[in-house]
């Protein structure tokens, strides 16, 4: 007898779930117009190119050595990373930093332009501490690259729904 309630009640969360519009993120569908892709960048060795490119191979995107064959071409037009200082102590040290990654990007088709160019900028912070210094710069570097990767999620969730 409990087990049929618990059934009735699964299958209840999951009808209310679906009625109220919820799905599971599924994997990164390129439109048609992407079938051939370029890439262009100024600094081919960026995070974010490499983690898009990794991204866009990985959803089956073919990617063109040349802009003259692409039907679609992604331009990262800047990418910069950094990190400032958010506050200081009594002595004038360092106490916290923020690490943001700036991009700012547009994608054509032909003569279309399916996303007009803009600016996309994703910050973090941390808490510094001058006697953990190894473990605060590894905290930096997991933190820039966590946010490479959300911004190209970002990215790739603008361009799906085209």
């Amino acid at each position: 007898m409990f087990k049929k309630y618990r059934l009735i009640l699964f299958l209840l969360i999951i009808n209310l779930l679906s009625a109220c519009g919820f799905h599971l993120q599924g994997a990164f569908k390129a439109p048609s117009s992407m079938e051939l892709t370029y890439v262009a960048t100024n600094n081919q060795y960026s995070a974010f190119y490499r983690e898009l490119r990794l991204q866009l191979l990985s959803a089956g995107v073919k990617l063109s050595d040349s802009p003259a064959d692409a039907t679609a071409i992604l331009n990262i037009h800047s990418d910069q990373t950094s990190q400032r200082v958010l506050s200081v102590s009594a002595r004038n040290v360092p106490t916290e930093y923020e690490v943001f990654y700036t991009i700012n990007y547009s994608l054509n088709s032909g003569q279309y332009e399916l996303i007009p160019r803009q600016t996309l900028t994703l910050t973090r912070d941390y808490i510094y501490n001058s006697t953990l210094v190894l473990g605060k710069e590894r905290e930096e570097e997991l933190i820039r690259d966590a946010i490479t990767k959300d911004l190209v999620r970002v990215v790739l969730k603008q361009i799906s729904t085209l």
